[in-house]
């Protein structure tokens, strides 16, 4: 990496040449008079040359040659523009104005004066990114959206964020919004953060319905930062060290604990039968603190008919657990060049990455074993063997650290190249072509001296898996621009293909003569000649074709209406279903324009906002619509074995799209010159022909089950966003900005007269072994994310589960509770527990500006929900076999089992693990998630540094909750992992704190 850091330096300044500077001095003053400190000076046509004003309002710039304009600007004021000429000296007086109206935001292909925006949209700029080491570019706007709710609940550095925007729209699809880079579908790992100048997302359906059955779950546009013409070469450094340990440990028995409960005369089985005469720190054993480091280096330059940008970005992350490490290699290289007096604009922009991860085994499992190991227990034996013992699920988890050897390698590249044509000044023609490749390589391996091999003579065991996805996209645009008067018109129109492809292979073998191949010869191994290796692979391919147009019509800045429609392809669909149309439509009332409020001079911005959209929720699997058959079990015929052909998927000609109708109410609003300002939204969401899994007669059907059209979702939500500047003058500046939204879902229908499942609910969630039972039921009437189990009350004096039980009429009506012992309950007595969503977020964000200093402190919370505390419900009870948590000895109430009341004694749990309402808590919390302290240098009289900024930051500094787990923070969206919100997985790589020290410099 030294290297290649150093060939760019070289670069760089063999590519740089400084002209002669001339310096102008001059101060800022507002339009009382006071200086302002902070104001940005640049050169126009230089726009990498700039400088701030200091805390007297004064600057000092020197000019190259070839600048001819200085351009002032400062956030709640009106930018100027001032002609150099001759002179040495510039003084400016700036005039309030209202923050952002006149900003350009990214809409759906195009852009739009934010003014003019009549559907629900929020705009993050660089300025207002949560800082510190942030896992991917999703973290940059946690807390910062009104009704994006943005997760990071594990420590892995492998993982990302999970999105969820407007709450539940679908039940086989995901929450994730479209992700464009760009304009190019990608993810929030496409770039690296530190490249990232804007993000933009589109929440209601009027915005979204443009991108068709992509739109459902909203659209976050990622802006990169580019390069311009006519700049001066300059070359921007980030880089940053990060120090990163885990946010809580669990309380488990450690060597002195577990002695002590034997001296109370506990008795133990399994991992804790005895006091072994060792003090191990198991979790010790495995965890470390983490240090990672990211350096990102950019140079950007033009001239006046080509601009050009490179990055490169490396990032080395330390996983808090041992051995799970991640490296990441990003570049990116634009190059712009115009021709034809700018009536024709070439671009051509390439994005590589490659993440390289190790990956010896399952960092979760690791963790599970270091939680319920006997702490007495040694690690190796006398002879410097592990020490395995032989109890169900209890491996030594230092020998899956040192005996599990892997790699995975992730690439990705992505060419896209533009051509835009300015036939005359209204209208531009732009034409896209992006190939896209993703290829993924894994391999592991288990030694001869892993627990596989001596407890189930593997003798090795190798596995090795490839994939490859490519995307060939073609994108056609013509938009139109046209003022008469005070009419003022916008048109688009375009055509969009995709071809997507996805191919995979896996082996995996066992038993060979040496480790010394690892995983790169698999065929000395003995398991798939004796039966107990595999080889796999499958391809898939699907197309997407769209046609889309929008317009949009504004009169005398007051009244506003856009329109837009999609018509849409996907060969994933039925043979009569292969189309939709996806239409939008929304308006806007500017009412600070009208003559009744024209002269208020307190109100800067009212806008009314309406909208309507139907947007389109594609499945995951390609194949679905198709009669599908698959070679199942042998039978003897005629002498030989011959394999059957079987069933495996219905035909269904009639499967479509689901689409979600949405309606949006909202209001814009500005006062105070800016000081004030925000958005209120209100929305409703229908997800009409949602998709599920029904059972089916087998005949007329070939298979058992088909997947239909038939569900509907409801959502219904409030939004807030307020925006202020409480305080500020030439030596401080405090901005504050504030979201909250509610959510609340309901499933409808879950069936209809054609398919039907029995009940109307459907049982998800799973707690695993031993409990062996679901967490979750998903009803019609009902919200999706129900807890739904036994309602436990206390304990029996003998320390068994009490639990609420049912009594019911011939008709199976219940009439009245009673109260009984837990095994003694039948699935009859469950009943719904809590809810895993929360129904309101919120997040107070706050930067201050004193002189050079600056300062931000994000906070965001959740609350009205439920979490299941898998860990207390596993591990806090002290009769099972394996280590537990000292909360496990907790002396709880005794209820009386007629009357469920408390008797005012207490006792510990004697009873076998159980699924009981004890173990789910109000999940409500409130976290000092981001605080950074930066300073920036005054670099006037460095000619060749530019911008010098040093700050440290810290992350998941503090979290007030009433909740006993580790975090509260837990996965709330399903996504891929079923219908059971608010789990706290049991085995999750545990979340991190994590201190960060960082530097940005221009030159």
């Amino acid at each position: 990496m030294a290297l290649i850091f150093m060939g760019l330096f070289v670069l760089i300044f063999s590519y740089s040449g400084y002209a002669q500077n001339r310096e102008i001095t001059g101060a800022v003053l507002d339009d009382n008079g006071e200086a302002l400190p902070g104001v940005t000076v640049v050169v126009k046509e230089l726009a990498n040359v700039g400088t701030v004003t200091d805390i007297e309002g004064k600057y000092r710039i020197n000019v190259p040659q070839g600048g001819k304009t200085l351009s002032f600007s400062f956030i709640g004021m009106e930018p100027q523009e001032i002609a150099i000429g001759n002179l040495s000296r510039i003084n400016v007086t700036m005039k309030s104005t209202v923050v952002g109206l006149n900003e350009v935001v990214a809409i759906g292909y195009g852009t739009q004066k934010k003014a003019d925006v009549t559907s629900s949209l929020a705009s993050v700029k660089e300025e207002d990114f949560n800082k510190g080491a942030v896992q991917d570019a999703g973290q940059l706007v946690q807390g910062k959206v009104a009704g994006l709710q943005i997760t990071l609940p594990s420590g892995d550095p492998t993982s990302s964020t999970a999105v969820m925007l407007r709450g539940y729209s679908t039940l086989l699809g995901t929450t994730d919004p479209l992700i464009l880079v760009d304009g190019v579908p990608g993810s929030f790992s496409t770039v690296a953060p530190e490249d990232i100048e804007s993000i933009d997302v589109l929440k209601d359906g009027s915005s979204t319905a443009i991108y068709g059955t992509r739109g459902t779950n909203g659209v976050i546009i990622i802006t990169t930062k580019g390069a311009k013409r006519e700049t001066q070469t300059s070359i921007d450094y980030t880089g940053y060290v990060s120090v990163s340990q885990w946010l809580k440990t669990p309380d488990f028995m450690n060597a002195s604990d577990l002695r002590e409960r034997l001296a109370e005369g506990w008795t133990f089985s399994g991992a804790n039968i005895q006091d072994f005469g060792n003090n191990t720190d198991w979790l010790g054993e495995i965890s470390r603190t983490a240090i990672s480091h990211v350096h990102n280096l950019t140079l950007r330059g033009g001239s006046k008919t080509t601009s050009m940008l490179a990055n490169l970005t490396y990032n080395s992350k330390q996983g808090t657990i041992k051995t799970s490490d991640s490296e990441n290699i990003r570049a990116r290289l634009e190059m712009t060049h115009s021709m034809f007096d700018d009536k024709l604009i070439s671009n051509v922009s390439v994005i590589a990455s490659e993440i390289n991860t190790d990956m010896p085994n399952n960092w979760d499992y690791i963790y599970r074993m270091a939680c319920i190991q006997n702490p007495t227990q040694a690690i190796y034996d006398e002879n410097g063997d592990y020490v395995e013992r032989d109890v169900y699920f209890y491996d030594n988890p230092v020998s899956y650290l040192n005996e599990r050897i892997g790699m995975s390698r992730t690439r990705n590249l992505r060419f896209t190249g533009s051509m835009e044509f300015h036939p005359v000044e209204s209208l531009n023609i732009k034409g896209m072509y992006t190939r896209k490749g993703n290829s993924y390589l894994s391999g592991y391996y288990y030694t001869h001296q892993d627990v596989t091999t001596t407890e189930s003579e593997y003798n090795g065991y190798a596995a090795r898996y490839n994939s490859d996805f490519t995307t060939n996209m073609v994108e056609l645009t013509a938009d139109w621009k046209k003022n008469f008067g005070k009419h003022h018109f916008t048109a688009v129109a375009g055509y969009n293909y995709e071809d997507n492809t996805y191919e995979y292979f896996g082996a995996t073998n066992r038993d060979f003569p040496t480790d010394n191949y690892t995983y790169n010869k698999l065929e000395t191994g003995l398991g798939i000649s004796e039966g107990t290796g595999s080889v796999y692979s499958y391809k898939q391919n699907y197309k997407l074709i769209g046609l889309f147009a929008r317009a949009t019509y504004n009169y005398d800045d007051r009244y506003l209406l856009m329109v837009s429609l999609r018509h849409e392809g996907s060969s994933k669909f039925g043979a009569d279903n292969k189309w939709g149309n996806f239409p939008g439509i929304s308006i806007g009332w500017r009412l600070n324009n009208e003559e009744f409020l024209k002269n208020t001079g307190w109100l800067n911005n009212l806008k009314l906002r309406a909208g309507f959209g139907i947007t389109g929720t594609d499945v995951s699997d390609p194949y679905q619509s198709l009669l599908s058959y698959d070679y199942d079990s042998y039978f003897f015929y005629n002498g030989d074995w011959i394999q059957t052909l079987s069933p495996v998927r219905n035909k269904n000609d009639n499967l479509r799209w689901e689409k979600k109708y949405e309606y949006n109410l909202g209001v814009d609003f500005d006062i105070l010159g800016g000081r004030l300002g925000g958005a209120v939204d209100a929305y409703q969401r229908d997800t009409k022909d949602g998709l599920y899994y029904y059972p089916v007669p087998v005949p007329p059907y070939q298979y058992r089950t088909i997947m239909a059209n038939v569900c509907h979702i409801r959502n219904r939500g409030f939004e807030v966003l307020l925006n202020a500047i409480p305080v500020q003058n030439k030596k401080f500046r405090w901005s504050t900005n504030i979201t909250y939204s509610s959510n609340t879902n309901k499933l409808i229908s879950l069936q209809n007269d054609e398919f039907m499942l029995g009940t109307n609910y459907f049982y998800t969630g799973y707690t695993g072994e031993p409990i062996q039972t679901t967490t979750h039921r998903v009803q019609e009437g009902q919200a999706i994310g129900n807890f739904f189990g036994l309602k436990s009350v206390g304990l029996s004096s003998g320390g068994k589960w009490i639990v609420e039980r049912f009594n019911r009429d011939e008709d199976g009506n219940v009439n009245g509770i009673y109260y009984d012992l837990a095994e003694h309950a039948t699935p009859e007595d469950r009943q719904v527990l809590g809810n895993g969503v929360p129904r309101y977020n919120a997040s107070w964000n706050n930067q201050i500006q004193y002189r050079n200093f600056d300062l931000s402190i994000n906070m965001r919370g959740a609350f009205r929900f439920q979490i299941l505390n898998y860990q207390k419900m596993f591990y806090g009870n002290p009769t099972i076999q394996y280590n537990v948590l000292n909360s496990a000895f907790d002396k709880l109430d005794i209820v009386d089992t007629e009357t469920g009341k408390k008797t005012g004694e207490k006792t510990t749990i004697s009873d076998s693990q159980r699924y009981v309402s004890y173990y789910i808590e109000d999940g409500d919390y409130w976290k000092i998630d981001n605080v950074t302290l930066g300073y920036t240098f005054d670099t006037k009289k460095i000619n060749w540094i530019q911008k010098l900024r040093i700050y440290a930051s810290a992350y998941n500094l503090a979290t007030i909750t009433g909740y006993s787990g580790l975090d509260p923070e837990v996965r709330t969206s399903y996504g891929d992992n079923g219908y059971d919100p608010g789990t706290d997985d049991r085995d999750k790589y545990p979340t991190i704190r994590s201190y960060t020290f960082g530097v940005n410099i221009t030159f």
